[in-house]
């Protein structure tokens, strides 16, 4: 199992200056197997994932934490929608009733290229999305992450491996958490990659609680608990430069070395073998 980063910010886009070597991409990782690729969302950073993959003829499936705009924005520019013949499963996004596609996306009003339009055979897959991955080969459990409109973090599982992906979760919301700390510990345990939402410092939290994100420390303090191997601080606040980021990797790493776990601040092109 491969897992690249595709994009890595939250909320917006930010190219410029002080975005270079960590990017500026909204959301959007892979989980590469020999008989596909999975994509977890679909922010800006698919653009980079769709050019990789141009001319391959991987399956491609697309499974969404939830549908704010960071995490839906990209899909329409995704290359491989505009290669003849080409397969792309969009998987159904359904939480509390709702049901949404980024098939819906291409309506001609938001996007002017309808899905008949397009050259590649883009479908929406119906049903339980879980359930349709595992018969392709993808083992994926999820957890309700804590985030105002809902969200899911996903655990994926290969050969013996874990890999967990939780972006856009406040670990000690206010008020009745959709999901407690335990809970997260038990979905996390023993993970070989843990990538978590980090998007805050501590000092902001007093005017970004209820926002749906992490402070930097609950992220460290959750994978010390569950006894990861990696920690890969995800979602960086948009305002938050390269240098700043190079600061809490520090921060963070000095952390965590005590309890013998590895600290990665994702960046555009992170590449990690499971």
């Amino acid at each position: 199992m491969i897992v690249r980063y595709w994009g890595v910010r939250g909320s917006i886009p930010v190219p410029g200056e002080g975005t270079v070597r960590y990017g500026g991409n909204t959301s959007c990782v892979s989980v590469e197997r020999e008989d596909g690729i999975l994509v977890l969302d679909a922010g800006t950073g698919i653009r980079e994932l769709g050019r990789a993959l141009s001319g391959t003829e991987t399956d491609i499936y697309i499974l969404l934490t939830h549908l704010h705009g960071d995490h839906i924005q990209g899909f329409p520019m995704f290359q491989p929608l505009y290669e003849p013949g080409r397969r792309v499963h969009a998987l159904e996004y359904r939480h509390g009733g709702r049901v949404w596609s980024l098939i819906d996306l291409l309506d001609g009003i938001h996007w002017p290229v309808r899905p008949g339009e397009l050259p590649s055979v883009c479908d929406c897959v119906r049903g339980e999305p879980l359930e349709f991955l595992r018969d392709q080969g993808f083992v994926v459990s999820r957890v309700e992450a804590n985030h105002p409109g809902g969200a899911y973090g996903y655990r994926i599982e290969d050969e013996g491996k874990f890999f967990v992906h939780i972006t856009d979760n406040e670990i000690d919301p206010p008020g009745d958490a959709v999901t407690s700390f335990e809970e997260l510990l038990d979905f996390c345990r023993g993970a070989h990659v843990l990538s978590h939402d980090a998007q805050f410092l501590t000092s902001e939290m007093d005017h970004t609680r209820g926002w749906g994100h992490t402070d930097i420390g609950r992220a460290c303090d959750l994978a010390v608990e569950a006894e990861v191997g990696h920690l890969v601080l995800f979602h960086h606040d948009p305002d938050r430069t390269d240098s700043q980021l190079d600061a809490i990797h520090a921060m963070a790493r000095g952390s965590l070395e005590a309890h013998g776990i590895e600290c990665t601040v994702a960046f555009e092109g992170l590449k990690l073998e499971l």
